[in-house]
């Protein structure tokens, strides 16, 4: 129960990646804070992990809501970015305000939500952000040029936040998961994830849960001596 005296917000915490890693977060003892769009998903989903949870409701995409996640969560001591927009299009068919909402979850939420959230961190000299990446941020995909794009983004707000914030005792680090089975990835990917998993070195895809296990690494403090670091967890994905 290493983190029995923590609070921890996830973001994209309903389902998937995120809702895996609330799990074991909690199971190490800590408070977790579940966000998401939808409020029934996000209420069952909390009620599933036990007491330990509660919901917040939240879309990452937009400012005011980004602001309201703030005050509701307090003083964190993790957090993990999980919350994404994954649509995928080649370059030629991109539209616009799809491109917008990629980057307006992805990197502005993300970005506005540690602003808001880490001077406590600060203060309280602790801290743990976790900023869930992807395989594509650093390997050419077709048809996730937005979505690699956003995540690259977040890679460089990895170190970047790792240099301002680790005097004062706060670690950055990003989990780069490979192509994972989830609903939302299925949904919106479909065989081509499946494709893509077969490709790695393991040839297959990654179940959530596998994916939470390195975001608590990261997130607990087995992982003290380590920020600004990016764990890839792909099947092999990123070496070859």
């Amino acid at each position: 129960m290493e983190l029995a005296d923590h609070v921890a917000l996830i973001t994209g915490g309903t389902a998937g990646i995120g809702w895996e890693s609330a799990r074991l977060i909690a199971c190490e003892g800590a408070h977790v804070i579940v966000s998401g769009r939808d409020r029934e998903r996000g209420e069952q989903a909390a009620a599933r992990i036990g007491a330990s949870a509660r919901f917040v409701q939240a879309d990452l995409s937009d400012m005011d809501s980004v602001t309201s996640l703030v005050q509701q969560a307090g003083n964190v001591d993790i957090v993990v970015n999980n919350a994404a927009n994954f649509t995928g299009a080649e370059t030629v068919d991109q539209d616009v305000a799809v491109f917008e909402s990629i980057f307006d979850t992805n990197v502005r939420g993300a970005y506005f939500l540690i602003a808001g959230l880490v001077p406590g961190m600060l203060e309280r000299g602790r801290g743990s952000i976790v900023n869930i990446t992807s395989m594509v941020a650093s390997k050419g995909v077709a048809g996730a040029s937005g979505y690699s794009a956003s995540k690259a983004a977040l890679e460089s707000l990895t170190r970047t936040w790792a240099a301002e914030f680790g005097k004062h005792g706060v670690r950055v680090n990003s989990v780069a998961p490979g192509p994972t089975r989830t609903d939302g990835v299925a949904a919106e990917w479909g065989e081509t994830n499946e494709e893509l998993g077969r490709a790695l070195p393991l040839g297959r895809t990654a179940h959530a849960a596998e994916i939470a296990e390195a975001v608590l690494f990261l997130a607990s403090p087995r992982a003290s001596f380590v920020t600004g670091s990016t764990l890839h967890v792909d099947g092999g994905g990123s070496a070859v």
